[in-house]
């Protein structure tokens, strides 16, 4: 097979490292890639918001499927259009898609099909969003109705807190803005690959969103992760297919919008009950590189029954282990990253089936591999035990010289 990975950062490098390993896979090209993934993939040069021009690329270089990596390109409906062209592609459509590219409709389908979830508001409009907030108190939810890339809520502790995430919502004169109740219990990422119809759990995570260690400061696009989440038991995980995640596909296929691609579901549990925070219509990042280190080259063959309609015939197969994920970000991140800082020791590490980093936000500047963004390498590990797995990432953590670079010292502390 041809394959086309659409995407930049560490969860298509995660992507492209697994599918490679599959032998199905015959040539592998990554748009636009970073160095990393240049490591095992061709980079092509394309515009992935482009529909058409991602069309006319994969009828150039007889691309046999297309797996979207990132939110923004799915939300621009190119997914459909790839469809459109006779395309098998591995994403929801553009209105399957606004479950995550609007916080208020996923509210509309939950409170349509019944799924737990936290009480809520919509605002477009300013002083009537901070009078909803001031009658409600705090701790409080602020979340942007749009896509975000991960960062556009604020748990405000205080009501001062949340009247400020507001002004940042309505900075430009105009916004809209969804108001939620605050859940209290134990946070984890479930993924479900959907067909349309049919739904195959592919694995559990925990991130860590909060930038500063023990969980404080503010939220990031994630510092870390491991999988599996302990807190999602089978039973947990069986009540959450049921009451969550099958009465959302059902209203979706009801309203004409079937959804096919990975469904990522993030859960507030407590007491044993779960309750939706969001959903997300692609991977994780960086849960995906946790969950492709333990998923392998058969992530391929997953994909594909998924973009076929074939999921009742397959099964996930998980090695008894654990995987743990630390992010190397830029110093001044979640703020302004400082980037051109120069990373080293990249090629002395050893890359298998258990240890891998993956390049999120790198690029080669005079024969240098330098920090590109706010999150820049994953160091990603396996082992028996989560505890295990922790110590096989940090140690390779500390042999990469990258003073520009920082992370967090405790990932996976709330599962040990």
């Amino acid at each position: 097979m041809n394959i086309l990975i659409l995407g930049s950062g560490g969860r298509e490098h995660a992507l492209a490292w697994a599918v490679k390993q599959n032998p199905k896979c015959d040539r592998l090209i990554a748009a636009p890639g970073n160095p990393g993934i240049a490591m095992v993939a061709e980079c092509a040069d394309l515009d992935i918001l482009d529909g058409d021009a991602v069309a006319a690329f994969c009828g150039e270089n007889a691309v046999d499927l297309v797996i979207v990596g990132p939110e923004a390109p799915l939300a621009a409906g190119v997914a459909d259009r790839l469809r459109a062209a006779d395309v098998l592609v591995f994403g929801p459509s553009q209105q399957a898609a606004t479950l995550e590219a609007s916080k208020a409709f996923t509210k509309e389908v939950c409170d349509a099909c019944g799924a737990p979830t936290a009480a809520w508001a919509r605002f477009d409009n300013l002083e009537e969003a901070k009078a909803h907030v001031r009658r409600e108190g705090a701790p409080i939810v602020i979340k942007a109705d749009g896509l975000a890339a991960g960062k556009g809520v604020t748990v405000a502790q205080t009501v001062p807190e949340a009247l400020t995430a507001l002004d940042a919502v309505f900075a430009g004169g105009e916004g809209q803005v969804v108001i939620e109740e605050c859940l209290t219990g134990e946070e984890a990422s479930f993924f479900i690959l959907c067909d349309g119809t049919a739904m195959l759990p592919i694995g559990t995570a925990q991130d860590h969103k909060r930038v500063g260690e023990g969980d404080t400061g503010p939220n990031t696009g994630g510092m870390g992760a491991y999988s599996p989440a302990p807190i999602l038991s089978d039973a947990v995980q069986k009540r959450a297919l049921d009451e969550i995640v099958g009465p959302t596909l059902r209203e979706m296929a009801k309203r004409g919008t079937p959804y096919q691609g990975v469904l990522y579901a993030g859960l507030m549990i407590r007491d044993g009950a779960p309750k939706l925070i969001e959903y997300n219509v692609r991977f994780g990042d960086p849960e995906c590189q946790v969950l492709m280190m333990r998923l392998g080259g058969q992530a391929l063959d997953l994909i594909q029954a998924c973009a076929e309609g074939r999921l009742p015939e397959m099964t996930a197969h998980w090695a008894e282990d654990h995987a743990l994920t630390v992010v190397l970000a830029a110093n001044g991140y979640p703020g302004t990253p400082e980037k051109g800082s120069v990373i080293q020791g990249l090629g002395d590490l050893p890359e298998t089936s258990e240890t891998m980093v993956f390049h999120a936000g790198t690029r080669e500047q005079d024969g240098r591999l330098v920090a590109n963004g706010g999150r820049v390498l994953n160091v990603t590990a396996r082992g028996h035990t989560l505890r295990e797995a922790r110590d096989r990432a940090y140690a390779m953590v500390d042999r990469i010289e990258a003073p520009g670079l920082f992370c967090r010292a405790d990932i996976g502390w709330r599962a040990l």
